[in-house]
């Protein structure tokens, strides 16, 4: 089953308590409902796509085995229910399966292979990997670096330990990778242990979208620097300064563009490039002489529009 990131769907973090995924669900909900955009396909599936979010994430036991078990959380249940039913002792997994000698190994096969029925060797290793989502921002896509992750790791006995883990996180990372840790999944029968992935979730940055490997960013420019152009100043993701020539007449909406500037590629380092937006803005609160200004450049225009039909 492909995963699908709820909470990306609708644009609310992963700590969105129930009051702001209701507000923003139906926010989404009017803009994207079928009345609204009648024969528009696209927006029909963003509607579905948006209520298959909230369904999972406004009901608290739905939302919690998918916070655990990601694309899987449909099938797998929940370890709360899975101690309950067993009689509250994580040991007891033989009888909640009803066989001796059922282990921990055969209890997460059981929740990732499709039951006892098809208890393979390779089932069996395939069902001790563990994956985890790992957020990561954008800032650390651009410098990569080191990160302490906290994992719940199922024992050999049932029970439940914590594990810190120093994961690598590589520059110019996309959005889905996993990254692999070798040895830090579930327990088998035979004693070894699986792996834990790592799915990649860039968050969202309040300044920065990315596209590949391009960063796309807005700047606020005065009307009088679009028309006659200027330096400014552009956010960075590390904060290290930046600036970058406006020209003269640049309108509204313009993109420029800022090659090296973007994120790494992650195969050969070599960065992508910085678009940034125009967004020009129109002066307020004018003072008497600026409106005179105005007049006369109105006037001036309009002489010179004569001019040009005359001509």
């Amino acid at each position: 089953m492909d995963y699908k990131d709820y909470y990306k769907i609708l644009g609310v973090s992963r700590t969105a308590n129930p009051n702001e995924i209701k507000t923003v669900y139906r926010r989404l909900a009017r803009k994207y409902h079928p009345d609204v955009n009648p024969g528009d396909q696209a927006a029909e599936a963003r509607f579905k796509e948006i209520n298959e979010a909230y369904e999972v994430l406004a009901d608290p036991e739905k939302r919690k085995r998918y916070d655990m078990f990601g694309s899987n959380w449909r099938r797998t249940g929940s370890f709360d229910e899975a101690f309950r039913q067993s009689g509250g002792q994580p040991a007891n997994f033989g009888d909640f399966f009803g066989g001796a000698g059922v282990g921990f190994s055969e209890f997460f096969e059981m929740l990732f292979g499709g039951g006892p029925d098809r208890r393979t060797r390779t089932a069996s290793f395939a069902a001790a990997d563990v994956e985890e989502n790992f957020e990561v921002s954008l800032a650390e896509v651009l410098v990569g670096g080191h990160r302490i992750f906290t994992v719940r790791v199922p024992s050999r006995d049932g029970s439940i330990r914590q594990r810190r883990i120093d994961v690598k996180i590589p520059p110019g990372v996309r959005d889905g990778k996993r990254l692999r840790i070798s040895g830090e999944g579930s327990m088998r029968s035979d004693g070894s242990r699986g792996d834990l992935f790592l799915r990649v979730r860039i968050t969202q940055d309040p300044k920065f979208e990315r596209d590949g490997d391009d960063l796309m960013t807005d700047v606020r420019v005065e009307l009088v620097e679009a028309m006659l152009g200027s330096e400014v100043s552009i956010p960075t993701l590390d904060d290290s300064p930046l600036t970058m020539r406006i020209p003269p007449e640049t309108r509204d909406g313009s993109r420029l563009r800022l090659r090296g500037q973007g994120l790494p590629r992650a195969d050969t380092g070599v960065r992508g490039d910085m678009l940034v937006r125009v967004r020009v803005q129109l002066p307020e609160n004018l003072t008497e002489r600026e409106r005179d200004l105005f007049r006369e450049m109105a006037e001036l225009r309009a002489k010179r529009s004569v001019r040009t039909m005359v001509n």
